[in-house]
């Protein structure tokens, strides 16, 4: 049995992807994914991107400072982190440090100080060596800086 796939016209994909982008901040990857499941032609897809890019449904800068503050604020991730994921998103670099910018460094250190803290504290290893690598370990995965890391937890951890 072999399923016919739904085609869509381009006026209707077009106006799929302006409520997709509507919805939620989109970046470039995830508008022509969305279009590659819908089985757009190339041709198709290009038309269809232009117009969201004209009508302002899709602004690569937008969608770079919306993702930073929101995974900084919310998952507490630290620059690197923040650069690697934007990267895997196809982000060009300028856009990444115009997002990265957008938080201020008093607010990036009180951020990851507080992160920190709350970590060490809710780390019930008595061994001191352990503990400190577990909190290093999540400081680490989140994407903070490594000299930022081990600074903190050797205060932290004594």
């Amino acid at each position: 049995m072999h399923q016919k796939l739904k085609s869509f016209t381009v006026a209707e994909a077009q106006k799929k992807l302006e409520h997709y982008c509507a919805y939620q901040e989109r970046c470039h990857k995830e508008v022509r994914q969305k279009l590659k499941d819908l089985n757009m032609i190339p041709e198709a897809m290009d038309i269809i991107i232009v117009h969201l890019l004209e009508h302002n449904f899709l602004n690569e800068e937008r969608f770079a400072k919306i993702f930073v503050r929101g995974k900084f604020h919310i998952k507490k991730w630290g620059r690197f982190r923040l650069t690697q994921e934007l990267k895997r998103k196809d982000i060009s670099k300028i856009n990444i440090n115009a997002a990265l910018r957008e938080i201020s460094d008093d607010e990036y250190i009180g951020v990851f100080n507080d992160l920190a803290e709350k970590r060490a504290n809710m780390i019930l290893e008595t061994n001191k060596l352990k503990k400190k690598k577990k909190l290093i370990d999540y400081l680490l995965y989140r994407g903070w800086e490594s000299h930022l890391v081990y600074q903190k937890a050797n205060e932290l951890v004594k």
